[in-house]
This record gives C-alpha cells, structure tokens and sequence, in this order.
C-alpha cells in the first residue's frame, strides 16, 4: 500500500498497521527512536485520525511500540517479542469496606466494557506494599495503573519507576498534591461544606469532628469545608473541635477520654462530626458505654458512607459518595490515556458531586440509648 489507503477487502487500519510492521522489520525505526505520529500516519496514507490511532493501538497491544507519556511512541527494544498484549490493568487499593467495594465494582465494570484484564491488589495503607505494588506492575508489563494512594508521603521511587516505564496512572478517591497523575475523586470540600450547612440547618451550632486517617487530601480537604461553613454562619471555629487528630486508632480507653473531655467541657457539642462509617461506629460504641444516648444527649453525621454498616439511621445527616462512579470515571479516563485519545499531557484532575443525605429522607432511624442504673 502506497499512499492512499484502500482497494482491499481488508479494513484500513490493518493496511496501515500491515505498513507500519514492514517498515519496523526493515529497519526504518529503531528501538529509542521516536516513531511515526498519529498526525503523521495520516498525513502518510490518506487515513482519518481514527483509523491511525486504531493502527498505533494494536501495535502497542502487541508489543512492537510502547508509549512514554510525555515523550511519544518509541519502537519496543524486542519488538513483538513480550506484548502487553492482554490489555491488563493493576488496580491497588487501600483497606477494605463497601466504599472500597464500590471502587473496585466501578472498575470492574468499565474493564469488562473496555476490554481489559484486571489485576487487584490490596496495600491496607502501607506505603511500602504500595510501592511493591507499582512496582509490580511495571515488570508485568501492564498497560495503566488505577490506585487509590496511601496518605501522606511515600513509594515516591516506584511511581518514578512507573512514569519512566511510560506507564499512566489514574488516581481514585484522593490524589498526591507532589504528583503529577491524572486524579478522580469525590467533592470532600463540598462534603465538609455541605454537611456542616445541613447540620446548622438541623439547630447544630456546636459541632466536633473526629476523624480516621490525617493526612489524605480527602481528609483536609473535608475539614477546610467544614471549617467555612462555620465561618459563612459566623460560628467561632474553636481548635479543640476541629483538631485534626486520630480518633479511631486510639484504644477504647483512649477514645472514652477524648469524649468525656469533650461532653463534660463548658460547652459540650450536640453533634459529633465522623469522618466516616467507622469513626461513627466507634463513637456510638464509646458514648453508649459511657452512658450517652443518641440521639438525645449526643447526634451523629458522617462525612463519608464508608463503613461496616448503613450509617444513615444513626445520623442525622451524613455524605453518600459516588464510589462507583468514581471507579469507572478512573477506569474510562486511563483506557482514554492508554488509547492515546487525550493529545494533552496535562494531568486531569475529575471532581464528582456527593450527596448528603438527612435523617428525614431515611426510611427509618435508630435510637441508641445507653446503660441505665437498675
């Protein structure tokens, strides 16, 4: 095929694939060297934008061209010789939980409707198993990455590792401020916003958080929510309610000191703000044994669903998030870098709408009431 692609019963991006291959055997472009370009391939044999992609897709899923994002398409070093050609996806996780569950169904979901093989690890937080994780994955060959990051800081020379392998990477439900990789994840300044707004709607005025994890971009970002809704309503912000400290790590004894300081303090609160389904467990637990009921001495709001069971009959407001859609919005973005769909190199970053969800919407609520003297 000269020129214009056409005349054969065999469709053009296998023409134009079938050309590409004979100029890769004949020497024509090298391993390292920048290969031909979408642009160009059109330009070359009179072909629309879509059938060069389609032809550069297949023989990248077959291993005789790799992508360097940032840099190009580059002939593989053993052309043909080690494909990624079963279009494999590593998806790492943190934890376990519905949330997490939800994630993962909304990743599923879209590689089975993309065409992609899923491999799943979970690192439960811990930035070294996150790193072998990555790791991992690169020496698989995979051809993109979907991961929910541990907090903070951490695995910072395996994801260096995955960006020199030329391999993209989506994050999902947080994202690492000091990395550059496209991002999905839920409104958590809404949902700190939000949440706090339906709390004060609800005759809330003095209101305590108490979180899990702090340092997650999800977390700060929650309590710089919270924390503006508390100013737009002109309630004084006091440090001894919104400190961002640990709550549900503490042992039992600890966490029923933390309360007793703060239900016994001249101005206890009416609310205890939970930064998700198991800080609000814990907190239940912790105010039934000290002899608390709820609701009545005490409410509950969850910043977050996530937990061992539906929260919403225990609060009286709390954030549905769009877990699933968070995971196939990951999973569609990273098969649109795969696929070399987005020309620009820039990192996407997708903010999607939470919900908050009050008691009065709930088909019923629970009371829990403590121990009482005989």
């Amino acid at each position: 095929m000269a020129g214009k692609a056409g005349g054969s019963r065999i469709p053009l991006y296998a023409q134009v694939k079938r050309e590409l291959l004979a100029a890769i055997g004949s020497g024509e472009y090298s391993p390292g060297v920048p290969f031909v370009t979408q642009r160009e391939i059109c330009e070359r044999f009179d072909v629309s934008h879509a059938t060069a992609v389609r032809a550069l897709n297949e023989l990248a899923a077959e291993g005789y061209v790799v992508r360097r994002r940032g840099q190009g398409t580059f002939v593989a070093d053993n052309p043909g010789a080690r494909p990624r050609a079963d279009r494999s996806i590593a998806c790492v996780l943190q934890f376990q939980g519905p949330h997490v569950s939800q994630l993962l169904a909304g990743v599923e979901s879209a590689c089975a409707e993309l065409g992609y093989r899923l491999y799943l690890r979970h690192c439960e937080g811990d930035p070294e198993r996150e790193a072998r994780a990555l790791l991992d994955a690169v020496h698989d060959q995979v051809s993109g990455i979907v991961i929910y990051p541990a907090q903070g800081s951490g695995a910072e020379d395996a994801y260096a590792e995955v960006r020199r392998a030329g391999v993209p990477v989506v994050m999902v439900d947080r994202y690492r401020p000091d990395l550059a990789h496209d991002a999905v994840v839920a409104d958590n300044l809404a949902a700190g916003r939000e949440l706090t707004e339906a709390l004060i709607a609800a005759g809330h005025r003095t209101i305590a958080t108490l979180w899990d994890e702090t340092e997650a971009t999800s977390v700060r970002d929650r309590l710089a929510g919270h924390v503006d809704a508390l100013r737009r309503h002109g309630i004084p912000v006091r440090p001894d309610l919104t400190v961002l400290r640990r709550y549900r790590d503490l042992d039992p004894e600890q966490r029923r000191a933390r309360l007793t300081e703060l239900m016994r303090g001249s101005r206890p609160p009416s609310v205890l703000l939970c930064a998700n389904g198991y800080v609000l467990a814990a907190a239940a637990q912790d105010l039934v044994g000290l002899g608390y009921d709820i609701p009545g001495d005490v409410d509950l709001a969850g910043m977050d669903d996530a937990g061992p069971f539906d929260v919403l009959p225990l609060t009286v407001a709390a954030i549905s998030l769009p877990s699933r859609t968070m995971g196939s919005t990951a999973m569609h973005l990273l098969h649109r870098r795969i696929a070399g769909q987005d020309t620009d190199n820039a990192p996407e970053f997708v903010v999607l709408p939470v919900t908050v969800q009050t008691r009065g919407a709930s088909t019923g609520h629970l009371r829990v009431v403590g121990p009482t003297d005989a």
